[in-house]
């Protein structure tokens, strides 16, 4: 078992910045891909990025290059999105997930945490 802890949403002005923390315990090791994923009123909830442990390698979703970095600290077993130039259309609950290899799909990702809200005005 993962237990993932998101942190770090909040209210934000556009234009504004946010860093979003994920912390993971348990079987961490059994799993090497984190990822963020997001999902606002009404829609799908959608991949946004992940990184590996093993290599650190990233994937973004087209909608977070560019203004979303994702990183991770191995020793603390925690994963980042720095969200920046942020715009109302980024207003979501945001997810940390995790996976046994770096994928956008959200069926590859078994363990998910419960949710950070983010909320960007305008």
């Amino acid at each position: 078992q993962v237990q993932l802890v998101e942190s770090g949403g909040g209210l934000v002005q556009a234009g504004g910045s946010l860093k979003l923390s994920c912390a993971a315990s348990g079987r961490t090791f059994s799993r090497n891909a984190m990822g963020w994923f997001r999902q606002a009123p009404g829609k799908e909830r959608e991949f946004g990025a992940c990184i590996t442990r093993s290599d650190g390698s990233k994937l973004y979703a087209d909608s977070m290059k560019g203004r979303f970095t994702i990183s991770r600290d191995n020793a603390k077993n925690t994963v980042y999105l720095q969200m920046t130039r942020l715009k109302p259309e980024d207003t979501a609950v945001y997810f940390c997930a995790a996976a046994q290899y770096k994928a956008s799909i959200r069926d590859a990702y078994d363990y998910w945490g419960q949710g950070t809200q983010v909320t960007v005005s305008s």
